[in-house]
């Protein structure tokens, strides 16, 4: 009798899993078109809506006409009824931004940090800022904030005494995430920058609808998110995607993280500034502004810079067509800072490399396509995180209990609820 009831709560939870998620990413939608989608039956769907609508996540949004029979009733997300926040910490900066739940962006606070002195309580505390001019701009959508997402540099493992960073490149050992970026109340959830960009492409962006894709990230430093069999691979414990500390020479350029002839040593964004103007302070054209300076020069047909963008866009193709050859993705989707600025101003070049470097048959069956989210990215994938806990049924809706969504939402009386997806900024 326990094993049925255990089952039968388990078939309930998957189902009000599959049936939100759609909601989330499709928009509006109808009971009959979310059983065709979820495999359901009609009257399975109509429990699991009837559940959600309590839980002041989803509302009927009105009618459409029906040939012949009862209006059919449109049905979305109610974007109020639940908000989450992402983080995204690029080792120079931290960006925290809300969402609500039909993935509308609300509000954002970016901090500048200097990466010389970064510490993890001075990126907790920047977040903590952040969480504090929300409270007081947002204090009606912060009242169903559901949980808190970091993207983070390094490597993110769960143990048993709970999750730690492994930032190497910021020589940072076994970081006790939960004490660290302790924010209160609210659950924090965090994982690797480029497996939140993966995911965030995954669901809403240039990898959605793919079950074998290669999202990579480069920036400053390099990493990849990979999808096998529609979900991302962890590895052991965590640290599978550390592409851009591959070797693709020996004896190479030194790498951030310690070693010599890393792909990131040889085309991240330091690496390629660095050959451009070697004799400049090493921080006062690093990062975005640097690459714009760089990228500036190229423009202008400097034959230097050209000749090392050259160079970069093969030697970062090189770098993707191992993966070709390892992993047979169906697509590559590139993003980062640094990634996106390739991709708009050498993106064919870069995917001749690719196709150039890889065996001919895997060749033949990748599309190498820019990231879709942009400057949103990471932190839309931090905000994922928790998200996916809500829609798992692993975190209780804000308004669950019976209290209903409060009227001030921060959206118009009688506002039909929003869903989208891609994420936006409030109108």
């Amino acid at each position: 009798m326990m094993t049925h009831s255990a089952t039968s709560k388990d078939l309930r939870l998957r189902n009000r899993a599959a049936v939100l998620r759609r909601m989330v990413l499709d928009g509006e939608t109808t009971r009959a078109d979310l059983a065709a989608a979820c495999g359901m039956s009609a009257a399975t769907v109509t429990n699991v809506v009837n559940d959600l609508i309590g839980e002041g996540l989803v509302a009927e949004l009105g009618h459409v006409p029906s040939v012949g029979g009862r209006p059919i009733a449109r049905l979305g997300v109610v974007a109020h009824g639940a908000h989450v926040v992402g983080a995204d910490f690029g080792e120079e900066w931290v960006a925290v931004k809300l969402f609500d739940l039909g993935l509308r962006r609300h509000a954002e606070v970016r901090v500048e940090l200097d990466r010389r002195t970064v510490t993890g309580e001075a990126v907790a505390s920047a977040i903590r800022d952040a969480l504090d001019r929300f409270r007081a701009e947002h204090p009606e959508r912060m009242a169903s904030l559901v949980g808190i997402g970091l993207g983070l540099p390094g490597i993110v493992e769960h143990q048993d005494d709970g999750p730690f960073l492994y930032a190497q490149t910021l020589r940072w050992r076994r970081m006790p995430i939960a004490e660290v970026f302790d924010l209160g109340d609210v659950p924090v959830f965090a994982d690797n920058v480029a497996k939140t960009l993966t995911i965030a492409e995954h669901w809403l962006g240039a990898a959605r609808g793919s079950d074998e894709a290669a999202v990579v990230l480069v920036g400053r430093g390099i990493g990849a998110g990979f999808i096998n069999g529609g979900r991302i691979l962890q590895g052991l414990a965590g640290s599978a995607g550390e592409w851009g500390h591959t070797k693709i020479s020996i004896g190479g350029p030194s790498c951030q993280c310690g070693s010599r002839g890393c792909l990131e040593a040889h085309v991240g964004g330091d690496a390629i500034v660095r050959r451009w103007l070697p004799d400049e302070d090493e921080l006062a054209f690093t990062g975005t502004h640097g690459v714009d300076r760089f990228l500036a020069a190229v423009a202008d047909e400097d034959p230097r810079a050209v000749r090392i963008l050259d160079d970069a866009v093969e030697v970062l193709g090189l770098g993707l067509a191992n993966l070709v050859n390892m992993m047979n993705p169906e697509r590559i989707v590139v993003g980062g800072w640094l990634g996106q600025r390739l991709m708009a101003v050498r993106g064919a070049e870069l995917e001749r490399a690719v196709r150039a470097h890889s065996l001919a048959r895997p060749a033949e069956q990748v599309a190498v396509v820019p990231c879709q989210l942009g400057e949103d990215a990471i932190a839309t994938g931090s905000a994922l995180l928790p998200l996916d806990r809500l829609i798992n049924g692993e975190l209780r809706a804000p308004w669950a209990a019976g209290s209903g969504v409060p009227s001030d939402s921060g959206d118009p009386p009688g506002a039909r609820p929003r869903a989208t997806g891609r994420p936006r900024t409030e109108d």
